[in-house]
């Protein structure tokens, strides 16, 4: 939907600048549509968003969707942008074994 239209350095510069990211940020790649890169493909088949009845899934809503994933590589949960990544914590610390 061009919704982010810059060049990637100047993507990497605003959410460092206006976010304090310090994280590796991914390229610019689709997360939605008929060009979404494999590794979203994997997430939302394996998430909440996918629908087993007609096989198809939900498209992640918007920025800031969150997925867990464990060191096995499975999709434990997914988050919409709207929920802190604070309520991922029990969830996280559990996975690690830290109870």
């Amino acid at each position: 939907m061009g919704q982010e239209p810059k060049p990637e350095p100047e993507i990497k510069d605003f959410v460092i600048k206006e976010y304090g990211a310090t994280f590796p940020l991914f390229w610019k790649i689709d997360v939605n549509g008929p060009n979404t890169h494999d590794v979203y493909k994997f997430l939302r088949q394996n998430s909440s968003l996918y629908n087993a009845k007609d096989g198809t899934s939900k498209e992640i809503p918007w920025n800031f969707g969150k997925f867990l994933v464990n060191p096995q590589g499975q999709v434990v949960d997914f988050f919409p942008p709207d929920k802190n990544p604070e309520v991922m914590v029990p969830q996280i610390t559990q996975m690690l074994g830290k109870q």
